[in-house]
């Protein structure tokens, strides 16, 4: 049983730094000689980008439902057999959720190291503290760290507030040299961060003063037994555009692709670059399509081997962002809307407010392949939908899959490893 110390970096909600923390905490231990996996819970593609930067290593999800609970533990037993040290980082409040952050951390032994923003607080820090450390029996509270500090004697002051069992891990001062801007799908992408390793470095400088400078106790991890995954896409090309229009890729997605037997070839539309020759199939993923519009439109070389791919019947899956660059036209949030490929029949449009979040899974004839949707856009088509997504908690239906020849198109940002069948299916073009 592998063992390796780990901790996971939570805090009472959204914005409180855990993306910044971890991101230095990694390089700090880096620095120190030290061997970094670094995991985000939830779905999420922006902070692996940050943390991946940080940590020299790709970035997981771990989601006790969508990755699953054995999933999640074959890749912390992984990584335990390889780090000198597992950072996971949490995903908004620590009890947010279901599941969350705070089941994730139970559910695997691995203790809590609590990130609270101090700013316009004082005492109420150590109330906070106290409640996210025994809110949750059998949850394991390594210490809390105090961020967005004003002053040394503003951190004093934090610190006398702590009840006695719960452990003063050190403070962060608040500073723009250190804290990453965000927008609406979240962070930036790490590539458009200004200063970015500036950023991470001068929070591990920060941090090395800290107790979280120290590595934590180590965490068992049990392997589970291994899984085979069939060759079923063996001998297949697949071609996936990948660049700052095109990046929310889940690595696990790739590393299945490479299992089942296929060749993977990435490709920039943004730089023009036709899609490879000679593929098989092609992924389009998600990503900021409205923010590079003119220029998607612009590239023809790439816009006219997208067309011959679909046109010869190939097969191409295509997720939230990727779906709308096959569409007729995308309207941006200023309203200029910009023609895309023509590839489907459709328009979509930006808007200010989130249109959908949340966990989503796609029922086949291979079994269920659980995803998730968070996007901005809304769509209007006369494409008929092939069926729906469907949510964990049951209500209304989740987004709708459409299927025009050899491809599928939807919203959802699916987690492949979770049905290795299904995802073969996708990329064979067939029914499912």
């Amino acid at each position: 049983m592998p063992a390796c110390p780990a901790l996971l970096i939570a805090g009472p909600a959204s914005g409180q730094g855990k993306t910044t923390v971890t991101a230095g905490l990694a390089q700090l231990h880096r620095r120190l000689g030290r061997k970094v996996r670094v995991f985000k819970t939830g779905p999420d593609f922006l902070d692996p980008m940050i943390l991946e930067q940080a940590s020299g290593m790709p970035v997981q999800s771990l989601d006790l439902w969508m990755v699953g609970d054995e999933g999640c533990r074959r890749l912390l037993a992984d990584a335990a057999g390889q780090a000198d040290l597992i950072l996971i980082e949490g995903v908004m409040g620590l009890f947010d959720g279901t599941p969350s952050s705070a089941d994730l951390a139970v559910a695997f032994g691995v203790p809590v190291a609590a990130v609270i923003s101090a700013q316009a607080m004082a005492q109420t820090f150590g109330a906070v503290a106290f409640g996210l450390a025994h809110y949750r029996p059998g949850l394991s509270v390594y210490g809390v760290l105090a961020n967005h500090t004003g002053s040394p004697r503003h951190a004093q002051m934090l610190q006398e507030s702590l009840p006695a069992d719960v452990r003063w891990l050190g403070h962060l001062p608040r500073s723009e040299q250190i804290a990453l801007p965000e927008r609406h799908l979240g962070l930036h992408q790490a590539s458009e961060i200004d200063r970015l390793a500036d950023r991470i470095a001068l929070t591990a400088d920060a941090l090395a003063d800290t107790a979280l400078a120290d590595l934590p106790p180590p965490v068992s991890f049990a392997q589970p037994s291994p899984r085979a995954v069939p060759p079923l896409l063996a001998g297949r090309h697949i071609a996936v555009a990948r660049d700052a229009a095109f990046s929310f890729i889940y690595p696990a997605n790739i590393d299945l692709l490479h299992a089942l037997g296929a060749r993977v070839t990435f490709f920039s539309p943004l730089a023009n670059e036709p899609v490879p020759g000679a593929v098989d199939a092609l992924f389009l993923p998600g990503g900021y399509p409205e923010l590079h519009a003119a220029t998607l439109a612009s590239n023809t070389a790439t816009a006219d081997a997208v067309r011959a791919h679909a046109a010869s019947g190939k097969p191409i899956v295509a997720e939230c962002g990727g779906m709308l660059y096959l569409l007729d036209s995308l309207t941006d949030s200023d309203g200029v809307r910009t023609p895309m490929l023509g590839v489907l029949q459709g328009h979509a449009t930006m808007h200010e407010r989130l249109r959908a979040l949340g966990m989503q899974a796609l029922d086949s004839k291979h079994g269920q392949m659980t995803g998730h949707a968070f996007h901005y856009s809304s769509m209007t088509t006369d494409m008929p939908v092939d069926r729906y997504a469907s949510r964990p908690q049951g209500g209304p239906a989740g987004e709708p899959v459409f299927r025009s020849g050899a491809i599928t198109a939807t919203y959802m940002h699916a987690y492949w490893p979770s049905n290795p069948a299904l995802a073969a299916a996708l990329f064979e073009g067939g029914a499912f």
